[in-house]
């Protein structure tokens, strides 16, 4: 099933959020080369592909886990929640409707 992984930053996550990418990325990369990754990507702070110095407030992943359980473990073992960048994470079941 797919779950998504909603993720809010604490305020001024910037600097945080830049020291653990590299792991938090490659953590990404290995659910895309295992066809379990449906999108992920930040929230920019501002409208703005590159936000520069107004960072990020969150992050989107939509992935496929085999239970609600495994997707939380994922979630809470991501570097972001390490580093301290996330104030907040949610996991939801989703069901995908479009693109088909």
């Amino acid at each position: 099933m797919l779950y998504a992984i909603l993720s809010e930053d604490i305020a001024n996550s910037l600097e945080k959020r830049m020291s653990a990418r590299p792991a938090h990325l490659q953590r990404l990369q290995d659910l895309q080369d295992e066809g379990r990754l449906v999108i992920a990507g930040p929230h920019p702070a501002i409208d703005s592909n590159s936000p520069g110095d107004a960072g990020f407030t969150g992050s989107l992943v939509v992935a496929e886990f085999t239970s609600l359980e495994l997707a939380n473990n994922w979630a809470d073992s991501d570097p972001y929640m390490a580093a301290g960048v996330y104030a907040k994470v949610s996991v939801k079941p989703f069901k995908q409707v479009f693109p088909q």
